[in-house]
């Protein structure tokens, strides 16, 4: 008797102590995937958005990440230009760091200057929003992408 009793009073110790566990974090969204430009914002007092600007007619901008890596294309039927760059990502809850590490010439020249872009990040399953901020840490604008792939 004595034995059911402990057995029954151990079965009660462990259930009643799952209760207790400490829950499990809350899955961060995955930015892993291809992703296409929608629209441009832009922002009045830091934080405010003031504008919003779609993609113009035959512009296409085109980011895939998968594994550390970043690379992205453009093509501006108005600019005869070569844009695309390629190099690793990093994100936390609320940031996107890229680093480039090569790029188109045009890309390249602009390299020389900036090699490591820095945005809030702000994401859902399907869309995110890579947004610039200026010194002071106020939003300019930023760049809205929907999730292709």
């Amino acid at each position: 008797m004595k034995k059911i009793f402990g057995l029954a009073l151990l079965m009660f110790f462990l259930v009643s102590a799952t209760e207790f566990a400490s829950p499990q974090p809350e899955a961060m969204h995955s930015i892993e995937g291809t992703w296409e430009l929608q629209s441009f914002y832009n922002y009045d007092d830091g934080i405010n958005i003031s504008d919003t600007v779609p993609t113009a007619e035959g512009y296409r901008q085109v980011k895939m990440y998968y594994n550390g890596k970043v690379m992205w294309s453009r093509h501006a039927p108005q600019d005869p230009r070569d844009w695309f760059g390629y190099g690793t990502y990093k994100i936390t809850a609320d940031s996107l760091i890229e680093k480039l590490e090569y790029g188109s010439a045009s890309m390249m020249s602009a390299l020389d200057t900036l090699r490591v872009f820095r945005f809030e990040l702000e994401m859902t399953d399907d869309t995110y929003s890579q947004i610039s901020f200026d010194e002071e840490g106020h939003r300019t604008f930023s760049e809205n992408y929907k999730r292709i792939d």
